[in-house]
C-alpha cells in the first residue's frame, strides 16, 4: 500500500518484531448488560398484592347488582420499561342466578389476561354477545345488549385506563363535542323559556328541588357508533352528542 507524506521527513526508525509485542492491543468496549424486560406470560407468579378497580352493573334484567374487580400487575416496576397489566377478574352478586356462568367466565378470562400478548380481542367479543330476551339501556340512553356485552364495556374501560387501549376521541375532539352539546341546550332552553310557566312560591323550610341530572336529550334517537340516545338535529344534520359522530362526515 502507497502512502503519501506530505510533511517533511525529519527521522526515522525501524519497527522491530519485539516493539509489535509490547504495543498495547486495543480492546473493543464490554457490552454492559442489558436489563431483562420481564414480558406477561403464565410462569409470571401472582404477588402478595394487587392494585385493582371494581366496576358496579345494574341492570333491570335481575334484581341485584354486580360487582366485577380487575386486578392488575405491574411488571418491571421503576424502570423505563415499567408496564401494567391485567391479571385477574372476579364477579360478585347476591343474585345467585347467574353464579354458574360468572364463575366459568372470569376463570378463562383470567387465563387469557395471564397467558399474555394482545387481551384487547376480547372486549370485541364480549361487546358482540346479545341476549335473545332483548337488551337494556342504561343511565344516560346507553343501549347494552346483554350483560355479557356491558362486562365487555368495563374491560374496556379498564384497559383505555391503564393504556393498552388508546381512546377514541382527542382533546380537541371532546372540546367539540363539549361545545355542540351548549349549543345544542342554549337553543332547547330559549325555546322552553318563551313556554308560560307557572309561578312558584318558596315555602321557608321546605328542602329545595333537586337539580335534574345531566342527560341526553329525551328527543334523542340511537347512535349507531357508540350505542347511545344521544343523536339530534343540528344545523340540517343528525349529531351524536356522545361521541361526535355525524352522518355530515
Amino acid at each position: 500500500m502507497t502512502i503519501k507524506i506530505n510533511k517533511k521527513i525529519t527521522g526515522y526508525a525501524v519497527q522491530k518484531p519485539d516493539d509489535k509485542a509490547a504495543a498495547p492491543v486495543a480492546h473493543a468496549p464490554v457490552a454492559e448488560p442489558s436489563l431483562e424486560v420481564v414480558q406477561m406470560h403464565e410462569r409470571v407468579e401472582r404477588p402478595e398484592m394487587l392494585e385493582g378497580s371494581t366496576y358496579k352493573i345494574r341492570s333491570p334484567l335481575f334484581e341485584h347488582a354486580l360487582y366485577v374487580t380487575v386486578n392488575d400487575i405491574v411488571l418491571n416496576e421503576g424502570t423505563a420499561h415499567e408496564s401494567r397489566r391485567p391479571f385477574e377478574v372476579f364477579i360478585n352478586s347476591k343474585n345467585m342466578e347467574h353464579f354458574q356462568w360468572a364463575v366459568a367466565l372470569t376463570r378463562i378470562m383470567s387465563a387469557v389476561f395471564r397467558k399474555g400478548g394482545d387481551v384487547t380481542f376480547m372486549v370485541e367479543e364480549l361487546k358482540a354477545v346479545f341476549d335473545p330476551r332483548g337488551g337494556y339501556f342504561k343511565s344516560g340512553g346507553v343501549y347494552m345488549p346483554s350483560i355479557v356485552a356491558e362486562l365487555g364495556f368495563i374491560i374496556e374501560d379498564h384497559l383505555k385506563k391503564i393504556g393498552l387501549i388508546e381512546t377514541d376521541l382527542s382533546d380537541e375532539q371532546r372540546a367539540a363535542i363539549a361545545k355542540k352539546r351548549a349549543e345544542y341546550e342554549a337553543r332547547e332552553q330559549a325555546k322552553k323559556s318563551e313556554d308560560h310557566k307557572p309561578h312558584l312560591v318558596a315555602i321557608p323550610g321546605a328542602p329545595e328541588p333537586e337539580a335534574p341530572k345531566a342527560s341526553f336529550p329525551p328527543s334523542a334517537t340511537m347512535c349507531s357508533k357508540c350505542n347511545t340516545k344521544a343523536v339530534v338535529l343540528m344545523d340540517g344534520c343528525q349529531t351524536c352528542l356522545n361521541c361526535g359522530y355525524s352522518k355530515c362526515g
